[in-house]
Protein backbone atom coordinates (compact mmCIF):
# COMPACT_ATOMS: atom_id res chain seq x y z
CA UNK A 1 0.00 0.00 0.00
CA UNK A 2 1.40 3.30 -0.73
CA UNK A 3 2.43 5.63 1.76
CA UNK A 4 2.66 9.41 2.40
CA UNK A 5 5.32 11.39 4.21
CA UNK A 6 6.42 15.09 4.95
CA UNK A 7 9.33 16.07 2.72
CA UNK A 8 10.65 19.55 3.58
CA UNK A 9 13.59 21.55 1.07
CA UNK A 10 15.13 24.83 0.64
CA UNK A 11 13.16 26.74 -2.42
CA UNK A 12 14.80 29.22 -4.64
CA UNK A 13 14.54 32.40 -2.56
CA UNK A 14 15.71 29.99 0.77
CA UNK A 15 12.83 29.91 2.14
CA UNK A 16 11.99 26.10 3.79
CA UNK A 17 9.39 24.48 1.37
CA UNK A 18 6.61 22.20 2.30
CA UNK A 19 5.50 19.30 0.51
CA UNK A 20 4.32 15.18 0.97
CA UNK A 21 5.95 12.36 -0.79
CA UNK A 22 3.86 9.54 -1.84
CA UNK A 23 5.58 6.60 -1.91
CA UNK A 24 4.44 2.97 -3.32
CA UNK A 25 4.50 -0.06 -1.95
CA UNK A 26 8.09 -1.53 -2.49
CA UNK A 27 10.56 -0.33 -4.37
CA UNK A 28 9.39 2.47 -6.74
CA UNK A 29 10.26 2.47 -10.66
CA UNK A 30 10.59 6.13 -11.02
CA UNK A 31 9.83 9.75 -9.33
CA UNK A 32 8.00 12.20 -10.15
CA UNK A 33 6.85 15.79 -9.40
CA UNK A 34 3.65 18.00 -9.38
CA UNK A 35 3.09 21.49 -10.04
CA UNK A 36 0.21 22.93 -8.55
CA UNK A 37 -2.29 25.71 -9.71
CA UNK A 38 -1.46 29.12 -8.81
CA UNK A 39 -2.69 30.13 -5.38
CA UNK A 40 -3.30 26.66 -4.98
CA UNK A 41 -1.25 24.29 -2.80
CA UNK A 42 -0.15 20.54 -2.64
CA UNK A 43 -3.74 19.67 -1.08
CA UNK A 44 -5.53 20.51 -3.79
CA UNK A 45 -7.88 17.82 -5.53
CA UNK A 46 -5.49 17.46 -8.70
CA UNK A 47 -2.75 17.09 -7.01
CA UNK A 48 -3.53 14.65 -4.56
CA UNK A 49 -5.72 11.98 -6.68
CA UNK A 50 -2.60 12.15 -9.21
CA UNK A 51 -0.12 11.94 -6.83
CA UNK A 52 -1.54 9.24 -5.10
CA UNK A 53 -2.81 7.28 -8.54
CA UNK A 54 1.41 7.48 -9.87
CA UNK A 55 2.26 6.19 -6.36
CA UNK A 56 -0.07 3.48 -6.71
CA UNK A 57 1.52 2.58 -10.10
CA UNK A 58 5.19 2.53 -8.24
CA UNK A 59 6.20 6.08 -9.06
CA UNK A 60 7.04 7.82 -5.99
CA UNK A 61 5.76 11.63 -6.31
CA UNK A 62 5.89 14.85 -4.52
CA UNK A 63 3.58 17.43 -4.86
CA UNK A 64 4.88 21.00 -2.50
CA UNK A 65 3.44 24.24 -1.99
CA UNK A 66 5.22 26.97 -3.34
CA UNK A 67 6.88 29.70 -2.00
CA UNK A 68 4.54 31.99 0.40
CA UNK A 69 1.95 29.51 -0.75
CA UNK A 70 0.21 26.32 1.94
CA UNK A 71 2.39 25.23 4.53
CA UNK A 72 5.75 26.73 3.00
CA UNK A 73 7.89 29.40 4.50
CA UNK A 74 8.17 32.63 2.23
CA UNK A 75 6.66 35.72 1.17
CA UNK A 76 4.21 35.15 -2.24
CA UNK A 77 4.78 38.78 -2.74
CA UNK A 78 8.05 38.38 -3.38
CA UNK A 79 7.88 35.70 -6.34
CA UNK A 80 7.57 35.55 -9.80
CA UNK A 81 7.02 32.86 -12.62
CA UNK A 82 10.34 32.46 -12.76
CA UNK A 83 11.08 31.68 -9.02
CA UNK A 84 8.18 28.88 -9.53
CA UNK A 85 10.06 27.62 -12.11
CA UNK A 86 13.34 27.44 -9.97
CA UNK A 87 11.57 26.42 -6.89
CA UNK A 88 10.82 23.40 -9.47
CA UNK A 89 14.01 23.10 -10.07
CA UNK A 90 15.00 23.06 -6.37
CA UNK A 91 12.10 19.87 -5.59
CA UNK A 92 14.01 18.09 -8.19
CA UNK A 93 17.30 18.65 -6.85
CA UNK A 94 15.94 17.06 -3.41
CA UNK A 95 14.23 14.28 -4.81
CA UNK A 96 17.78 13.26 -6.27
CA UNK A 97 19.48 13.72 -2.96
CA UNK A 98 17.79 11.51 -1.81
CA UNK A 99 18.02 8.60 -4.53
CA UNK A 100 14.74 9.71 -6.34
CA UNK A 101 15.71 11.97 -9.57
CA UNK A 102 11.94 13.02 -11.30
CA UNK A 103 12.14 11.57 -14.45
CA UNK A 104 7.76 12.48 -14.78
CA UNK A 105 6.56 15.97 -14.25
CA UNK A 106 2.84 16.87 -14.07
CA UNK A 107 1.43 20.31 -13.90
CA UNK A 108 -1.36 22.13 -13.71
CA UNK A 109 -3.14 25.15 -14.45
CA UNK A 110 -0.08 28.04 -14.08
CA UNK A 111 2.04 24.81 -12.57
CA UNK A 112 1.41 22.98 -16.01
CA UNK A 113 3.36 26.19 -17.78
CA UNK A 114 6.28 26.18 -15.20
CA UNK A 115 6.78 22.30 -15.72
CA UNK A 116 6.98 23.16 -19.65
CA UNK A 117 9.39 26.28 -18.45
CA UNK A 118 11.40 23.49 -15.96
CA UNK A 119 11.98 20.72 -17.72
CA UNK A 120 15.06 21.25 -20.08
CA UNK A 121 16.61 22.51 -17.14
CA UNK A 122 15.76 18.77 -15.84
CA UNK A 123 18.32 16.31 -17.84
CA UNK A 124 16.46 13.00 -15.75
CA UNK A 125 13.06 14.00 -16.82
CA UNK A 126 12.15 12.19 -19.65
CA UNK A 127 8.11 12.66 -19.73
CA UNK A 128 5.55 16.00 -18.91
CA UNK A 129 2.06 16.34 -18.39
CA UNK A 130 -0.23 19.39 -18.09
CA UNK A 131 -3.53 19.78 -17.04
CA UNK A 132 -5.30 22.92 -18.28
CA UNK A 133 -2.07 24.78 -18.91
CA UNK A 134 -2.35 28.52 -20.22
CA UNK A 135 0.26 28.93 -23.05
CA UNK A 136 0.68 31.87 -22.87
CA UNK A 137 1.94 32.56 -19.07
CA UNK A 138 0.66 36.16 -18.71
CA UNK A 139 -3.21 34.25 -18.92
CA UNK A 140 -3.02 34.12 -15.07
CA UNK A 141 -2.92 38.18 -15.00
CA UNK A 142 -6.49 38.11 -16.85
CA UNK A 143 -7.95 37.49 -13.40
CA UNK A 144 -6.37 40.01 -11.96
CA UNK A 145 -9.08 42.52 -13.69
CA UNK A 146 -8.85 46.22 -11.68
CA UNK A 147 -6.14 45.17 -9.11
CA UNK A 148 -3.48 45.27 -11.77
CA UNK A 149 -3.01 48.39 -12.29
CA UNK A 150 -2.98 49.24 -8.19
CA UNK A 151 -0.52 46.63 -8.28
CA UNK A 152 2.08 47.57 -10.80
CA UNK A 153 1.19 51.14 -9.21
CA UNK A 154 1.57 50.00 -5.42
CA UNK A 155 4.55 47.43 -5.78
CA UNK A 156 2.39 45.00 -4.26
CA UNK A 157 -1.44 44.80 -3.43
CA UNK A 158 -3.86 41.93 -1.63
CA UNK A 159 -6.27 40.40 -4.12
CA UNK A 160 -8.78 37.41 -4.32
CA UNK A 161 -8.05 35.09 -6.45
CA UNK A 162 -10.15 31.88 -6.48
CA UNK A 163 -12.09 33.03 -3.55
CA UNK A 164 -8.32 33.24 -1.59
CA UNK A 165 -6.60 36.65 0.10
CA UNK A 166 -3.27 37.23 -1.29
CA UNK A 167 -0.65 39.74 -2.02
CA UNK A 168 0.93 39.91 -5.56
CA UNK A 169 4.11 42.22 -6.80
CA UNK A 170 4.80 43.81 -9.47
CA UNK A 171 7.71 41.46 -10.18
CA UNK A 172 5.20 38.63 -11.08
CA UNK A 173 3.06 40.88 -13.56
CA UNK A 174 6.87 41.94 -15.07
CA UNK A 175 8.22 38.50 -14.84
CA UNK A 176 5.30 36.78 -16.69
CA UNK A 177 4.36 38.50 -19.15
CA UNK A 178 8.05 37.86 -20.87
CA UNK A 179 7.45 34.22 -20.85
CA UNK A 180 7.56 32.63 -24.24
CA UNK A 181 6.25 29.04 -24.07
CA UNK A 182 6.77 28.60 -27.60
CA UNK A 183 10.26 28.64 -27.31
CA UNK A 184 10.49 25.92 -24.56
CA UNK A 185 8.42 23.39 -26.28
CA UNK A 186 10.42 23.48 -29.36
CA UNK A 187 13.34 22.13 -27.45
CA UNK A 188 11.02 20.21 -24.86
CA UNK A 189 12.58 16.82 -26.74
CA UNK A 190 10.24 14.83 -23.82
CA UNK A 191 6.89 13.25 -24.50
CA UNK A 192 4.22 15.23 -23.57
CA UNK A 193 1.00 14.64 -22.81
CA UNK A 194 -1.72 17.93 -22.63
CA UNK A 195 -5.26 17.09 -20.79
CA UNK A 196 -7.72 20.33 -20.90
CA UNK A 197 -12.04 20.33 -20.48
CA UNK A 198 -13.44 21.59 -23.76
CA UNK A 199 -15.46 24.02 -21.53
CA UNK A 200 -13.04 25.29 -18.95
CA UNK A 201 -14.07 28.92 -17.88
CA UNK A 202 -10.48 29.93 -16.64
CA UNK A 203 -7.95 28.83 -19.59
CA UNK A 204 -9.80 28.28 -22.74
CA UNK A 205 -9.44 25.04 -25.14
CA UNK A 206 -7.70 27.16 -27.35
CA UNK A 207 -4.74 26.91 -25.22
CA UNK A 208 -4.72 23.47 -25.65
CA UNK A 209 -4.64 23.85 -29.63
CA UNK A 210 -1.82 26.17 -29.40
CA UNK A 211 0.39 24.08 -26.82
CA UNK A 212 0.12 21.29 -28.52
CA UNK A 213 0.56 23.13 -32.56
CA UNK A 214 4.16 24.34 -30.93
CA UNK A 215 5.43 20.57 -29.16
CA UNK A 216 7.33 17.94 -31.49
CA UNK A 217 6.30 13.86 -30.88
CA UNK A 218 5.69 12.62 -28.89
CA UNK A 219 3.15 14.25 -27.83
CA UNK A 220 -0.75 13.51 -27.02
CA UNK A 221 -4.02 15.22 -26.08
CA UNK A 222 -6.59 14.01 -23.98
CA UNK A 223 -10.14 15.89 -23.65
CA UNK A 224 -11.21 16.10 -19.95
CA UNK A 225 -15.04 16.50 -20.64
CA UNK A 226 -17.67 17.77 -18.52
CA UNK A 227 -14.61 18.56 -16.24
CA UNK A 228 -13.83 22.09 -15.11
CA UNK A 229 -10.83 24.08 -14.08
CA UNK A 230 -9.69 22.98 -10.88
CA UNK A 231 -11.21 19.19 -11.81
CA UNK A 232 -13.68 19.68 -8.66
CA UNK A 233 -15.20 16.43 -9.00
CA UNK A 234 -13.68 13.62 -7.41
CA UNK A 235 -14.67 11.45 -10.91
CA UNK A 236 -12.98 14.19 -13.16
CA UNK A 237 -9.49 14.16 -11.03
CA UNK A 238 -9.53 10.39 -11.03
CA UNK A 239 -10.01 10.00 -14.50
CA UNK A 240 -7.05 12.77 -15.33
CA UNK A 241 -5.08 11.30 -12.46
CA UNK A 242 -5.13 7.53 -14.40
CA UNK A 243 -4.96 8.31 -17.79
CA UNK A 244 -1.69 10.44 -16.89
CA UNK A 245 -0.28 7.17 -14.73
CA UNK A 246 -1.15 4.79 -17.42
CA UNK A 247 0.53 7.06 -19.81
CA UNK A 248 3.76 7.61 -18.57
CA UNK A 249 4.69 4.22 -17.76
CA UNK A 250 5.47 4.15 -21.16
CA UNK A 251 7.75 6.36 -20.99
CA UNK A 252 9.49 6.19 -17.68
CA UNK A 253 13.22 4.24 -17.28
CA UNK A 254 12.91 0.89 -15.53
CA UNK A 255 14.05 0.83 -12.01
CA UNK A 256 17.73 0.22 -11.45
CA UNK A 257 17.25 -3.28 -9.68
CA UNK A 258 14.68 -4.07 -11.88
CA UNK A 259 16.91 -3.37 -15.08
CA UNK A 260 19.78 -5.34 -14.00
CA UNK A 261 17.39 -8.20 -13.38
CA UNK A 262 15.54 -8.69 -16.98
CA UNK A 263 18.62 -8.05 -19.00
CA UNK A 264 18.38 -9.93 -22.26
CA UNK A 265 21.27 -11.95 -23.75
CA UNK A 266 21.86 -12.08 -27.54
CA UNK A 267 19.31 -13.07 -29.23
CA UNK A 268 16.65 -13.44 -26.33
CA UNK A 269 13.69 -11.45 -24.69
CA UNK A 270 13.01 -11.53 -21.49
CA UNK A 271 9.70 -11.07 -19.41
CA UNK A 272 9.14 -10.06 -15.89
CA UNK A 273 6.62 -8.86 -13.66
CA UNK A 274 6.88 -4.78 -13.47
CA UNK A 275 7.08 -3.08 -9.54
CA UNK A 276 3.93 -1.46 -8.93
CA UNK A 277 1.05 -0.95 -11.89
CA UNK A 278 -1.55 -3.71 -11.96
CA UNK A 279 -0.79 -7.22 -10.72
CA UNK A 280 -0.88 -8.60 -13.88
CA UNK A 281 1.64 -5.99 -15.29
CA UNK A 282 4.50 -6.95 -17.18
CA UNK A 283 8.31 -5.46 -18.49
CA UNK A 284 9.64 -7.33 -21.53
CA UNK A 285 13.12 -6.54 -22.61
CA UNK A 286 14.87 -7.09 -25.82
CA UNK A 287 18.35 -5.61 -27.63
CA UNK A 288 17.56 -2.43 -25.40
CA UNK A 289 14.16 -1.99 -25.89
CA UNK A 290 11.32 -2.09 -23.05
CA UNK A 291 7.58 -2.50 -23.45
CA UNK A 292 5.01 -3.45 -21.09
CA UNK A 293 2.03 -5.97 -21.35
CA UNK A 294 -1.00 -5.84 -19.71
CA UNK A 295 -4.42 -6.78 -19.66
CA UNK A 296 -7.83 -4.52 -19.36
CA UNK A 297 -9.31 -3.53 -16.16
CA UNK A 298 -12.08 -5.25 -16.64
CA UNK A 299 -9.83 -8.56 -16.61
CA UNK A 300 -7.76 -7.68 -13.58
CA UNK A 301 -5.40 -5.64 -15.24
CA UNK A 302 -4.31 -1.43 -15.54
CA UNK A 303 -4.61 -1.65 -19.26
CA UNK A 304 -0.97 -0.09 -18.68
CA UNK A 305 -0.07 -1.67 -22.28
CA UNK A 306 -0.90 -3.90 -25.12
CA UNK A 307 -2.34 -7.74 -24.15
CA UNK A 308 -0.10 -10.95 -24.78
CA UNK A 309 -2.33 -11.19 -27.93
CA UNK A 310 -2.38 -7.99 -28.86
CA UNK A 311 1.39 -8.47 -29.26
CA UNK A 312 0.61 -11.87 -31.38
CA UNK A 313 -1.46 -9.74 -33.60
CA UNK A 314 1.48 -6.61 -33.93
CA UNK A 315 4.11 -9.61 -34.86
CA UNK A 316 2.44 -10.86 -37.20
CA UNK A 317 0.94 -7.18 -38.76
CA UNK A 318 4.39 -6.40 -38.74
CA UNK A 319 6.04 -9.50 -40.11
CA UNK A 320 3.21 -9.04 -42.94
CA UNK A 321 3.47 -5.76 -43.99
CA UNK A 322 7.66 -6.21 -43.77
CA UNK A 323 7.15 -8.94 -46.14
CA UNK A 324 5.06 -7.56 -48.71
CA UNK A 325 7.51 -4.48 -48.65
CA UNK A 326 10.21 -6.28 -49.54
CA UNK A 327 8.71 -8.00 -52.29
CA UNK A 328 7.25 -4.97 -53.65
CA UNK A 329 10.32 -3.20 -54.05
CA UNK A 330 12.54 -6.01 -55.29
CA UNK A 331 9.57 -6.63 -57.82
CA UNK A 332 9.39 -2.73 -58.81
CA UNK A 333 5.38 -2.38 -57.73
CA UNK A 334 3.88 0.85 -57.37
CA UNK A 335 3.18 -0.01 -53.51
CA UNK A 336 2.96 3.36 -52.08
CA UNK A 337 1.40 2.15 -48.60
CA UNK A 338 0.83 -1.13 -46.47
CA UNK A 339 -1.82 -1.56 -43.44
CA UNK A 340 -2.98 -4.58 -42.09
CA UNK A 341 -5.65 -5.14 -39.54
CA UNK A 342 -6.01 -7.82 -37.58
CA UNK A 343 -8.69 -9.20 -34.45
CA UNK A 344 -7.95 -12.24 -32.91
CA UNK A 345 -11.00 -14.65 -31.20
CA UNK A 346 -11.78 -18.62 -30.62
CA UNK A 347 -14.21 -20.05 -32.20
CA UNK A 348 -15.99 -23.75 -32.48
CA UNK A 349 -13.66 -25.98 -34.31
CA UNK A 350 -16.64 -27.70 -36.04
CA UNK A 351 -17.57 -24.15 -37.53
CA UNK A 352 -14.77 -24.40 -39.42
CA UNK A 353 -15.05 -26.42 -42.75
CA UNK A 354 -11.47 -26.63 -43.83
CA UNK A 355 -9.64 -27.07 -40.14
CA UNK A 356 -7.80 -30.16 -38.95
CA UNK A 357 -9.43 -29.95 -35.78
CA UNK A 358 -12.70 -31.04 -35.14
CA UNK A 359 -13.55 -30.63 -31.37
CA UNK A 360 -13.81 -28.28 -29.26
CA UNK A 361 -12.61 -24.88 -29.79
CA UNK A 362 -9.68 -23.20 -32.09
CA UNK A 363 -7.88 -19.83 -32.38
CA UNK A 364 -8.80 -17.64 -35.29
CA UNK A 365 -6.58 -14.33 -36.40
CA UNK A 366 -8.80 -12.32 -38.94
CA UNK A 367 -6.63 -10.43 -41.03
CA UNK A 368 -6.97 -7.76 -43.55
CA UNK A 369 -4.20 -6.16 -45.53
CA UNK A 370 -4.90 -2.34 -47.18
CA UNK A 371 -2.60 -1.67 -50.28
CA UNK A 372 -2.46 2.02 -51.94
CA UNK A 373 -1.10 2.68 -54.62
CA UNK A 374 -2.17 2.27 -58.75
CA UNK A 375 -1.68 -1.96 -58.44
CA UNK A 376 -3.45 -3.54 -61.48
CA UNK A 377 -5.54 -6.92 -60.40
CA UNK A 378 -2.94 -9.25 -60.98
CA UNK A 379 -0.27 -7.38 -58.52
CA UNK A 380 -2.76 -7.21 -55.70
CA UNK A 381 -3.21 -10.93 -56.02
CA UNK A 382 0.42 -12.11 -55.90
CA UNK A 383 0.63 -9.68 -52.74
CA UNK A 384 -2.12 -11.12 -51.09
CA UNK A 385 -0.06 -14.53 -51.82
CA UNK A 386 3.14 -13.25 -50.68
CA UNK A 387 1.46 -12.43 -47.40
CA UNK A 388 1.28 -16.32 -46.65
CA UNK A 389 4.90 -16.33 -46.56
CA UNK A 390 5.73 -14.18 -43.62
CA UNK A 391 7.69 -15.94 -41.45
CA UNK A 392 6.12 -15.42 -38.53
CA UNK A 393 2.32 -16.77 -40.41
CA UNK A 394 4.26 -19.77 -41.66
CA UNK A 395 5.50 -20.16 -37.67
CA UNK A 396 1.79 -19.83 -36.58
CA UNK A 397 0.51 -22.18 -39.17
CA UNK A 398 3.31 -24.78 -38.34
CA UNK A 399 4.01 -27.39 -35.79
CA UNK A 400 5.84 -25.38 -32.75
CA UNK A 401 7.56 -26.55 -29.76
CA UNK A 402 7.65 -24.67 -26.61
CA UNK A 403 10.50 -26.25 -24.45
CA UNK A 404 10.74 -25.55 -20.90
CA UNK A 405 12.95 -25.69 -17.68
CA UNK A 406 12.92 -23.67 -14.53
CA UNK A 407 16.32 -21.56 -14.41
CA UNK A 408 19.07 -22.68 -11.60
CA UNK A 409 17.48 -20.82 -8.28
Amino acid sequence: MATSEAFTFLGSRGATLAGRLERPAGQARAAALFAHCFTCSKQSLAASRIAGALAARGIATLRFDFTGLGESGGDFAATTFASNVADLVAAAAALADRGLPPSLLVGHSLGGAAVLAAAPRLPAVQAVAVLGAPAEPEHVLAHLGGERARIEAAGTAEVTLGGRRIRVGRDFIVDVTQQRLQENLAGLRRALLILHAPRDEVVGIDHAGRLFGWARHPKSFISLDGADHLLTRREDADYAADVIAAWALRYLPVAPAEQGRIQPGEGEVVVAEAPGGSRLLQQAAVRGHRLAADEPVALGGGDAGPTPYDYLLIALGACTSMTLRLYADRKSLPLERIAVRLRHDKIHAEDCADCETKVGKLDRIRRVIELAGPLDEAQRRRLLEIADKCPVHRTLESEVRVETRLAAP
